[in-house]
Formats: C-alpha cells, structure tokens, sequence
C-alpha cells in the first residue's frame, strides 16, 4: 500500500505538463472551474466531479495536474498570487520611497487586507485548516504563495525606510509580524468563525493599527 502511494507520488511529480498558449487556457479554465467545486464541496470532492465541472475528461485533469492535491495547490497559488497582487505593487512601487509614509502604509495595508480577508480567500483558508492533518503540503503551498510572498516584500520597504532613516527597527522579521499582527490577523479570527468584521472596523483597525505600528518604530522629529 505505502509503495503504491509512492509510486502514485513519483508519478504526480513526473507529469510532464503540455505546453503552449492552448493548454494554458486549458489548465486556467480547470483550475476555475475546479476553485468553484472545491468550494461548493470540500476537499472530499472526486477527480471525476472536478473533471465534470470542467468540462474536461478525468485524463485531461491528470495530463496538467498529476494530482487532486497539484490541482487544489495551483488553485491556492492562482488565487493567494491574485489577492495580493495590488498590495504587492503598491508597497514596491510606493512605500519604499514613500513621501508620506502613514498614508502609503495605510493604503498598502487596506490593500492587503482587502485581498487576503476577502469572503473566497477566507473560504479557501479555511478548506487548507481543514486538511492539514492529512495533506500538510497544502499550508506549506498557502505559506508559501500568502505569507513568505508578501512579508518579504513588506520587510524590504521596511529596511529601505530605516536606511533612509525614516524608521528605527532592530528586527525587521518581527516588526513584519508584528504589523500582521495588528490590521491582519483580526479580520483572520473573526472571519474564520464566520463573524467577519464590518468595513468600518476593519479601517478603524487598519488606521490604528499602522498609527501604533509608527508609533513604535518612526523616527520622532519633535
């Protein structure tokens, strides 16, 4: 049984993909359908199913994928590299030169919410929660694309600002954290016990999040 599995796994790793403008289309096309089904059922739900809601054979999905957990980790990147990709290129091409750094941090951080809270995002982290047990590869792959994508980011804007010396941060990893931590996480809680916070809140928390956060780590002038 385990050999099956990894010989099941090797095969998965050494589906060669088809190529070309055509089969990308293909593979977005399987990957929406497959998101709405997912979300719809559960992880549970059968490759036959999926291939259905396609509109595709069961081969067809195999052929691009390899896998149902290859299919449900290209959703999680198509989805998590969409949701952050505004506050991706607001940070880049804003804050690290900020003129006016409350407000562009106040902006990138809307942005950020705004993509990683959103109702399809959240519905999605919670199916991920869910099957952590069995499939861990699943919030290493949501790690990855959510997380370890923007935090980075964040984190180079950051130092850029304290080398400026707009800022005074002696680790800039847990300053990250710790601005997460404050216009984030919250709307991760309650919205994933189904209590999303209301729009006012969410800005309320976002303001005083980065008014604390600038509180702590920007250079006083007074």
């Amino acid at each position: 049984m385990a050999e099956t599995k990894k010989r099941s796994g090797q095969r998965a790793a050494e589906v060669r993909r088809p190529e070309g403008r055509r089969a990308e289309t293909k593979r977005a096309a399987i990957v929406d359908a497959a998101r709405e089904t997912f979300l719809a059922n559960g992880y549970g739900v059968s490759m036959d199913t999926l291939a259905a809601e396609a509109n595709v054979s069961k081969v067809t999905v195999y052929n691009h994928f390899g896998s149902k957990e290859a299919l449900f980790i290209a959703i999680i990147n198509h989805e998590l590299d969409e949701a952050l990709k505004e506050g991706v290129q607001i940070v880049e091409r804003q804050l690290a030169d900020s003129e006016d750094l409350r407000t562009d941090l106040i902006h990138a951080c809307r942005e950020w919410v705004a993509g990683i809270a959103a109702p399809a995002i959240m519905d999605l982290r919670a199916l991920v929660v869910g099957e952590l047990r069995r499939f861990p590869e699943l919030g290493h792959a949501w790690q990855t694309r959510g997380p370890l994508r923007f935090h980075p980011v964040i984190a180079a804007a950051l130092e850029r600002l304290v080398k400026r010396g707009d800022l005074v941060i002696d680790d800039i990893e847990l300053a990250v954290l710790q601005l997460s931590g404050l216009v984030v996480s919250p709307n991760l809680v309650y919205g994933g016990y189904g209590c999303p916070l209301t729009d006012d809140v969410r800005d309320q928390l976002i303001v005083s999040g980065v008014d604390m956060f600038l509180n702590r780590y920007a250079v006083r002038t007074d």
